[in-house]
Protein backbone atom coordinates (compact mmCIF):
# COMPACT_ATOMS: atom_id res chain seq x y z
CA UNK A 1 0.00 0.00 0.00
CA UNK A 2 1.10 3.55 -0.67
CA UNK A 3 1.38 5.61 2.53
CA UNK A 4 1.47 9.32 1.71
CA UNK A 5 1.73 10.68 5.28
CA UNK A 6 2.02 9.33 8.81
CA UNK A 7 1.20 10.98 12.13
CA UNK A 8 1.79 9.99 15.75
CA UNK A 9 -0.96 10.35 18.33
CA UNK A 10 0.02 12.64 21.20
CA UNK A 11 -0.93 12.49 24.88
CA UNK A 12 -3.76 14.88 25.68
CA UNK A 13 -6.44 15.52 28.28
CA UNK A 14 -10.11 16.34 27.75
CA UNK A 15 -13.41 16.30 29.60
CA UNK A 16 -12.99 16.15 33.36
CA UNK A 17 -9.33 15.14 33.35
CA UNK A 18 -9.63 12.17 30.96
CA UNK A 19 -6.27 11.01 29.59
CA UNK A 20 -6.34 10.26 25.87
CA UNK A 21 -4.09 9.94 22.83
CA UNK A 22 -5.04 12.32 20.03
CA UNK A 23 -4.17 12.81 16.39
CA UNK A 24 -5.81 15.87 14.81
CA UNK A 25 -5.42 18.14 11.81
CA UNK A 26 -7.83 21.09 11.82
CA UNK A 27 -5.51 23.48 9.98
CA UNK A 28 -4.37 21.61 6.87
CA UNK A 29 -7.27 19.11 6.89
CA UNK A 30 -5.13 16.31 5.53
CA UNK A 31 -7.57 13.72 6.93
CA UNK A 32 -10.56 15.40 5.20
CA UNK A 33 -13.43 14.68 5.86
CA UNK A 34 -12.05 13.43 9.21
CA UNK A 35 -10.72 15.96 11.69
CA UNK A 36 -9.53 14.05 14.74
CA UNK A 37 -9.15 10.61 16.32
CA UNK A 38 -9.09 10.31 20.11
CA UNK A 39 -8.10 6.96 21.66
CA UNK A 40 -8.86 6.29 25.31
CA UNK A 41 -7.06 3.21 26.61
CA UNK A 42 -6.40 2.54 30.28
CA UNK A 43 -6.91 -0.08 32.97
CA UNK A 44 -6.64 2.62 35.65
CA UNK A 45 -10.04 4.19 36.25
CA UNK A 46 -8.38 7.37 37.52
CA UNK A 47 -7.47 8.05 33.87
CA UNK A 48 -11.12 8.30 32.84
CA UNK A 49 -13.39 8.33 35.92
CA UNK A 50 -14.23 12.04 35.44
CA UNK A 51 -15.72 11.31 32.02
CA UNK A 52 -17.12 14.00 29.77
CA UNK A 53 -19.76 16.08 31.60
CA UNK A 54 -22.36 18.02 29.54
CA UNK A 55 -20.81 20.02 26.71
CA UNK A 56 -21.97 21.39 23.33
CA UNK A 57 -21.11 20.72 19.69
CA UNK A 58 -22.06 22.31 16.39
CA UNK A 59 -20.99 21.58 12.82
CA UNK A 60 -19.41 18.14 13.26
CA UNK A 61 -20.28 14.46 13.60
CA UNK A 62 -18.90 12.36 16.45
CA UNK A 63 -18.39 8.64 15.95
CA UNK A 64 -17.73 6.59 19.09
CA UNK A 65 -16.54 2.95 19.07
CA UNK A 66 -15.87 0.92 22.22
CA UNK A 67 -13.60 -2.13 22.41
CA UNK A 68 -13.65 -2.54 26.20
CA UNK A 69 -15.67 -1.00 29.02
CA UNK A 70 -18.33 1.56 28.23
CA UNK A 71 -19.96 4.98 28.54
CA UNK A 72 -23.46 6.19 29.24
CA UNK A 73 -24.52 8.77 26.67
CA UNK A 74 -27.14 11.44 27.38
CA UNK A 75 -28.20 14.39 25.22
CA UNK A 76 -30.79 17.15 25.08
CA UNK A 77 -32.67 15.22 22.37
CA UNK A 78 -33.69 12.68 25.00
CA UNK A 79 -31.28 9.92 24.01
CA UNK A 80 -29.97 7.92 26.99
CA UNK A 81 -27.89 4.89 26.01
CA UNK A 82 -25.21 2.65 27.48
CA UNK A 83 -22.51 2.17 24.82
CA UNK A 84 -20.53 -0.94 25.72
CA UNK A 85 -17.84 -3.22 24.31
CA UNK A 86 -18.46 -3.83 20.60
CA UNK A 87 -20.92 -0.94 20.26
CA UNK A 88 -20.66 2.06 17.96
CA UNK A 89 -22.50 5.37 18.09
CA UNK A 90 -22.90 8.22 15.61
CA UNK A 91 -24.15 11.69 16.40
CA UNK A 92 -24.52 14.28 13.65
CA UNK A 93 -24.61 17.45 15.71
CA UNK A 94 -25.71 19.84 12.98
CA UNK A 95 -27.00 23.09 14.47
CA UNK A 96 -26.36 21.99 18.02
CA UNK A 97 -26.18 19.20 20.57
CA UNK A 98 -25.42 19.10 24.26
CA UNK A 99 -24.36 15.67 25.48
CA UNK A 100 -22.48 13.91 28.24
CA UNK A 101 -20.45 10.69 28.15
CA UNK A 102 -19.80 9.20 31.55
CA UNK A 103 -17.87 5.95 32.12
CA UNK A 104 -19.67 2.79 33.17
CA UNK A 105 -17.72 1.30 36.06
CA UNK A 106 -19.16 -2.21 36.16
CA UNK A 107 -16.51 -4.90 36.02
CA UNK A 108 -13.33 -2.93 36.72
CA UNK A 109 -12.16 -4.01 33.28
CA UNK A 110 -10.74 -0.67 32.21
CA UNK A 111 -11.70 1.25 29.11
CA UNK A 112 -10.58 1.18 25.47
CA UNK A 113 -12.45 3.18 22.88
CA UNK A 114 -12.32 5.89 20.26
CA UNK A 115 -14.08 9.09 19.36
CA UNK A 116 -13.67 10.25 15.79
CA UNK A 117 -14.67 13.70 14.56
CA UNK A 118 -16.03 14.00 11.03
CA UNK A 119 -16.50 17.39 9.41
CA UNK A 120 -19.85 18.37 7.90
CA UNK A 121 -20.26 20.30 4.65
CA UNK A 122 -21.37 23.92 5.03
CA UNK A 123 -24.81 23.18 3.59
CA UNK A 124 -25.55 20.72 6.42
CA UNK A 125 -23.96 22.38 9.43
CA UNK A 126 -27.20 24.01 10.58
CA UNK A 127 -29.62 21.16 9.96
CA UNK A 128 -31.25 19.36 12.92
CA UNK A 129 -29.15 16.87 14.87
CA UNK A 130 -29.33 13.12 14.18
CA UNK A 131 -28.44 10.12 16.35
CA UNK A 132 -27.86 6.38 15.82
CA UNK A 133 -26.19 3.57 17.78
CA UNK A 134 -25.68 -0.18 17.51
CA UNK A 135 -26.32 -1.02 21.18
CA UNK A 136 -27.63 -4.56 21.51
CA UNK A 137 -26.92 -5.45 17.88
CA UNK A 138 -24.16 -7.62 16.42
CA UNK A 139 -21.73 -5.71 14.19
CA UNK A 140 -21.71 -7.25 10.67
CA UNK A 141 -18.37 -8.76 9.74
CA UNK A 142 -16.50 -10.72 7.10
CA UNK A 143 -13.27 -12.72 7.24
CA UNK A 144 -10.78 -14.06 4.73
CA UNK A 145 -8.51 -17.10 4.57
CA UNK A 146 -5.34 -15.16 5.46
CA UNK A 147 -6.06 -14.15 9.02
CA UNK A 148 -8.21 -11.01 8.70
CA UNK A 149 -11.58 -10.10 10.21
CA UNK A 150 -13.32 -6.89 9.16
CA UNK A 151 -16.16 -5.43 11.23
CA UNK A 152 -18.24 -2.95 9.24
CA UNK A 153 -19.21 -0.08 11.54
CA UNK A 154 -20.47 2.25 8.81
CA UNK A 155 -20.54 2.04 5.02
CA UNK A 156 -20.07 -0.94 2.70
CA UNK A 157 -16.93 -3.07 2.77
CA UNK A 158 -15.41 -6.12 1.10
CA UNK A 159 -12.01 -7.76 0.70
CA UNK A 160 -10.33 -7.57 -2.70
CA UNK A 161 -10.73 -11.35 -3.12
CA UNK A 162 -14.49 -10.70 -3.16
CA UNK A 163 -15.60 -12.60 -0.08
CA UNK A 164 -18.93 -10.78 -0.25
CA UNK A 165 -20.04 -7.30 0.78
CA UNK A 166 -20.99 -6.28 4.29
CA UNK A 167 -22.83 -3.11 5.30
CA UNK A 168 -22.38 -1.27 8.57
CA UNK A 169 -25.40 -0.62 10.76
CA UNK A 170 -24.74 3.13 11.03
CA UNK A 171 -25.78 5.02 7.91
CA UNK A 172 -25.82 8.54 6.53
CA UNK A 173 -22.42 9.75 7.75
CA UNK A 174 -21.25 13.05 6.30
CA UNK A 175 -19.12 12.92 3.14
CA UNK A 176 -20.01 9.27 2.48
CA UNK A 177 -18.07 8.31 5.59
CA UNK A 178 -17.26 4.61 5.99
CA UNK A 179 -15.55 3.15 9.05
CA UNK A 180 -14.32 -0.41 9.71
CA UNK A 181 -12.40 -2.24 12.43
CA UNK A 182 -9.89 -4.74 11.01
CA UNK A 183 -8.01 -7.30 13.10
CA UNK A 184 -5.13 -9.36 11.72
CA UNK A 185 -3.60 -12.48 13.23
CA UNK A 186 0.18 -12.89 13.40
CA UNK A 187 1.44 -12.34 9.82
CA UNK A 188 -2.18 -11.92 8.73
CA UNK A 189 -2.94 -10.21 5.43
CA UNK A 190 -5.92 -8.31 4.04
CA UNK A 191 -6.25 -6.73 0.61
CA UNK A 192 -8.87 -4.10 -0.14
CA UNK A 193 -9.80 -2.06 -3.21
CA UNK A 194 -11.12 1.30 -2.00
CA UNK A 195 -10.82 3.45 -5.11
CA UNK A 196 -14.45 4.58 -4.73
CA UNK A 197 -13.24 6.73 -1.82
CA UNK A 198 -11.17 9.91 -2.18
CA UNK A 199 -9.85 9.57 1.37
CA UNK A 200 -8.61 6.47 3.20
CA UNK A 201 -7.01 6.91 6.62
CA UNK A 202 -5.74 4.09 8.83
CA UNK A 203 -5.40 4.35 12.60
CA UNK A 204 -3.37 1.51 14.12
CA UNK A 205 -4.42 0.82 17.71
CA UNK A 206 -2.73 -2.53 18.34
CA UNK A 207 0.31 -4.43 17.08
CA UNK A 208 2.34 -3.58 14.00
CA UNK A 209 1.85 -3.24 10.24
CA UNK A 210 4.46 -3.87 7.56
CA UNK A 211 4.32 -1.66 4.46
CA UNK A 212 6.49 -0.06 1.78
CA UNK A 213 7.43 3.58 2.23
CA UNK A 214 7.69 6.19 -0.53
CA UNK A 215 11.15 4.93 -1.51
CA UNK A 216 9.99 1.33 -1.81
CA UNK A 217 11.74 0.19 1.35
CA UNK A 218 9.98 -1.89 3.98
CA UNK A 219 8.66 0.13 6.90
CA UNK A 220 6.91 -0.69 10.14
CA UNK A 221 3.92 1.17 11.61
CA UNK A 222 3.21 0.79 15.32
CA UNK A 223 0.22 1.37 17.56
CA UNK A 224 -0.76 5.02 17.91
CA UNK A 225 0.02 5.98 14.32
CA UNK A 226 -2.39 7.34 11.72
CA UNK A 227 -1.47 6.68 8.09
CA UNK A 228 -2.94 8.43 5.07
CA UNK A 229 -3.20 5.93 2.22
CA UNK A 230 -3.42 6.40 -1.53
CA UNK A 231 -7.00 5.21 -2.07
CA UNK A 232 -6.42 4.72 -5.81
CA UNK A 233 -3.73 2.10 -5.20
CA UNK A 234 -4.34 -1.44 -4.00
CA UNK A 235 -4.31 -1.52 -0.20
CA UNK A 236 -2.51 -4.51 1.29
CA UNK A 237 -2.48 -4.76 5.07
CA UNK A 238 0.10 -7.13 6.53
CA UNK A 239 0.65 -7.62 10.25
CA UNK A 240 3.96 -8.41 11.89
CA UNK A 241 4.29 -11.42 14.18
CA UNK A 242 2.41 -9.39 16.82
CA UNK A 243 -0.76 -9.20 14.75
CA UNK A 244 -2.62 -5.90 14.41
CA UNK A 245 -5.84 -4.05 15.12
CA UNK A 246 -6.75 -0.96 13.12
CA UNK A 247 -9.52 1.40 12.09
CA UNK A 248 -10.09 2.29 8.44
CA UNK A 249 -11.65 5.73 7.89
CA UNK A 250 -12.82 6.35 4.33
CA UNK A 251 -14.92 9.01 2.63
CA UNK A 252 -15.18 11.93 0.22
CA UNK A 253 -13.21 15.13 0.69
CA UNK A 254 -15.32 18.16 1.65
CA UNK A 255 -12.55 20.62 0.70
CA UNK A 256 -14.01 23.68 2.42
CA UNK A 257 -12.30 26.23 4.63
CA UNK A 258 -13.13 25.74 8.31
CA UNK A 259 -12.74 27.61 11.58
CA UNK A 260 -12.32 25.49 14.70
CA UNK A 261 -12.99 26.69 18.23
CA UNK A 262 -13.23 24.05 20.96
CA UNK A 263 -16.35 21.92 20.34
CA UNK A 264 -17.45 23.97 17.32
CA UNK A 265 -16.30 23.55 13.70
CA UNK A 266 -17.82 26.04 11.26
CA UNK A 267 -16.78 27.77 8.04
CA UNK A 268 -16.29 31.37 9.22
CA UNK A 269 -15.36 33.17 12.40
CA UNK A 270 -18.77 34.87 12.36
CA UNK A 271 -20.41 31.44 12.51
CA UNK A 272 -18.18 30.46 15.44
CA UNK A 273 -19.15 33.65 17.25
CA UNK A 274 -22.82 32.86 16.63
CA UNK A 275 -22.37 29.32 17.97
CA UNK A 276 -20.81 30.64 21.17
CA UNK A 277 -23.56 33.22 21.56
CA UNK A 278 -26.33 30.67 20.94
CA UNK A 279 -24.84 28.31 23.51
CA UNK A 280 -24.44 31.05 26.11
CA UNK A 281 -28.06 32.07 25.58
CA UNK A 282 -29.26 28.52 26.17
CA UNK A 283 -30.45 27.94 22.60
CA UNK A 284 -28.84 24.48 22.49
CA UNK A 285 -31.27 23.28 25.18
CA UNK A 286 -30.23 21.18 28.14
CA UNK A 287 -30.06 17.57 29.27
CA UNK A 288 -33.15 16.77 31.35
Amino acid sequence: MNVTHSFNARPAMDGDGVNIRRVADFNLQRFDPYLMVDELKSNDEQDFIGGFPPHPHRGIETFTYILKGGFEHKDQLGNVKAIRSGDAQWMSTGSGVIHSEMPLIENNEGLHGFQIWINMPAKDKMRPARYQDTAGQAIPQISNSTGAVLKALAGQWTFAENTGFVDGLLTGLAANGAIADVTLTSQGVAELALSQHQTVNLYLYQGELIYQDKTGNEALASAGQLLILDSQASIRLKASSEGAGLLLLAGTKIAEDIVHHGPFVMNTQAEINQAISDYQQGKFGKIS
